[in-house]
C-alpha cells in the first residue's frame, strides 16, 4: 500500500481546508497527529490527518499543513483549537510527536519519508506490504 503525504500548505489559511476535510469525512479519519519542532528559532507545529486506506487498500493519504502553526504548548492559538475541536467531534485524539524541522532535510520528500518511518514505528501506519 502506498502511503503519501498530501501537503495543503504551511498552516496559515490552508488549515481551514484540513479542518473541512476532517469535518466532511470524519468516518475516514484513522488518526490525527501534531508534529512539533523548532524551526528558525520558533516553536512550530505541523498538523496532519491520517485517513483510512482506500477501498482497494492500495493508497492511504496523509493530509498535512507543514510548520506554519505555533506550537500550542508554547503559544495557544485558534487554528490548533479548531483542529482539536474537529478531531474530538470525529471521536479522535490528537497524537503528538516532537520531530526535526523540515529544513534540516535536503528535500521535503525526505522529510516526509522520515515522518512515515516515525508513524510506522509507532504503529500509526501499517508496515510495508
Amino acid at each position: 500500500m502506498i502511503q503519501k503525504f498530501i501537503e495543503l500548505g504551511e498552516g496559515y489559511a490552508d488549515i481551514y481546508e484540513l479542518i473541512e476535510i476532517g469535518s466532511r469525512m470524519p468516518e475516514r479519519i484513522e488518526h490525527a497527529v501534531a508534529f512539533y519542532c523548532e524551526k528558525n528559532g520558533e516553536p512550530q507545529a505541523s498538523l496532519a490527518l491520517i485517513m483510512k486506506p482506500t477501498a482497494n487498500q492500495k493508497f492511504q493519504p496523509i493530509y498535512i499543513c507543514r510548520e506554519g502553526i505555533p506550537n500550542p504548548h508554547e503559544k495557544s492559538n485558534q487554528r490548533f483549537d479548531l483542529f482539536q475541536e474537529m478531531t474530538h467531534k470525529a471521536g479522535k485524539e490528537v497524537a503528538e510527536f516532537t520531530i526535526k524541522p523540515s529544513n534540516v532535510f535536503p528535500e521535503t520528500e525526505l522529510f516526509y519519508q522520515h515522518l512515515i518511518g516515525i508513524l510506522r514505528m509507532n504503529k500509526f501506519l501499517p508496515p510495508l506490504s
